[in-house]
């Protein structure tokens, strides 16, 4: 392999994409989720999200921020906290905020909700990865529960195999479930915290 093939490996991958009427640039690398392009899971999810525009929104696994830059456009009069277990991916959201001149959000390296404990939110959306594991998830979802705000909503996609497992434990969680779409390959599901 020649320096210039090693070179070009190197360099940032950049993209334009339209999500929810909102046109995005974003900049990503190889190593992180679908880096040349916005993935079918998240299309999906954004495809059938409601954001109230005062809304304070998480993006939980953020990735380089496909879903939270969309949605604290959406939500311009809130604040949009995006957290991600991988330093790239938050250096990436980090980036991309600013290229896309979007400053209602705030990108923080954490592991879940280890690192953003004093914070409650309106809605909280997620591409979960399957490979994540139930027990992570469980977790996840758990706190979520305990940081969300009356009335706030949980939005995730996820592949089809996991959506038995989202119904069972966002029923036991938040007391209720509902499917808002199954496509081919994934489903987007959403619970709401009651009280």
């Amino acid at each position: 392999m020649d320096k210039n093939s090693l070179d070009k490996f190197r360099q940032d991958i950049i993209f334009n994409e339209t999500l929810c009427g909102q046109p995005l640039t974003f900049h990503t690398t190889w190593g992180l989720f679908s880096p040349r392009e916005i993935d079918e899971g998240s299309k999906l999810l954004l495809q059938h999200l409601e954001v109230d525009k005062s809304a304070n929104c998480l993006d939980l696994g953020c990735g380089y921020g496909a879903l939270g830059l969309t949605i604290a456009k959406l939500a311009n009069q809130g604040k949009t906290v995006l957290v991600d277990k991988d330093f790239i991916a938050v250096e990436y959201a980090k980036k991309n905020a600013e290229l896309n001149r979007i400053d209602n959000v705030e990108v923080l390296l954490s592991n879940g909700f280890d690192h953003i404990q004093d914070r409650n939110f309106d809605l909280v959306v997620s591409n979960i990865p399957a490979k994540v594991g139930n027990e992570l998830m469980t977790l996840f979802f758990s706190d979520a529960y305990t940081q969300m705000n009356k009335d706030g909503k949980i939005v995730v996609v996820t592949i089809n195999g996991l959506r038995s497992y989202i119904k069972r434990t966002f029923s036991e969680i938040f007391g209720n479930y509902k499917k808002l779409k199954q496509g081919k390959n994934y489903t987007v599901s959403i619970a709401v915290k009651t009280e």
